[in-house]
């Protein structure tokens, strides 16, 4: 029985992480996920007792493992950042174009429509992004963007007024440039601006 509640629970998730990346949370009902998920409705509420705040935020953490996995696969034949960061692009624009421009990042619908509604999926989807921030970070770092090598060139400190050293700076920067480049492709149903985004990724990390 443990078993069959285990998989029933990982359909429901599989099921709403579909649903609400293409749709968000807002335009995804239980009784959609569910009828997905082939689940009954009371499996919904012994799984996810907190409702569907709960089960929205297990999707988006499932969804934001599934991307640190893409990220550790790639990392073992691409260690080093500037052949890292350009092919995570490419895996993202790649299940972007393969769903017909329904998903891109698997976060950024939900964050855009609760970060001023709804405060546990807001820290959900910070949470996500701050380890992807981090993952990036410490590439870039092992790559050898060390704190002084941006900030000297503009005769700064090894480290800004936040205390970020510059490893953290580009990494927000090139995060923001993946997101950007996805929305933009999703927008446009084109993967043009993916391309022009990872031409100038490889100018930076080079």
């Amino acid at each position: 029985m443990a078993v069959k509640g285990d998989e029933t629970r990982a359909r429901i998730i599989a099921a709403a992480r579909a649903l609400v990346e293409a749709q968000g949370s807002h335009g995804t009902g239980l009784n959609e996920v569910l009828a997905v998920a082939g689940a009954p409705r009371g499996s919904l509420y012994h799984h996810f007792p907190g409702g569907k705040d709960q089960l929205v935020g297990e999707a988006l953490a499932a969804a934001g493992r599934e991307v640190d996995a893409m990220i550790d696969d790639l990392a073992g034949t691409l260690p080093a950042a500037r052949d890292l960061v350009p092919a995570v692009l490419d895996a993202l624009a790649d299940r972007m174009v393969a769903a017909g421009y329904a998903k891109g990042c698997p976060v950024a619908t939900v964050a855009l429509e609760v970060a001023s509604s709804n405060e546990q999926l807001r820290r959900v989807c910070a949470g996500i992004y701050e380890g992807w921030q981090r993952r990036l970070a410490d590439a870039l770092r092992a790559d050898g963007h060390a704190a002084a090598d941006v900030l000297h060139a503009e005769n700064h400190d090894a480290a800004d007024d936040t205390g970020n050293d510059t490893a953290d700076e580009l990494a927000a920067t090139v995060l923001a440039m993946i997101e950007g480049a996805l929305l933009l492709a999703r927008a446009s149903r084109s993967r043009l601006p993916v391309e022009r985004v990872r031409r100038q990724v490889v100018r930076l990390l080079a």
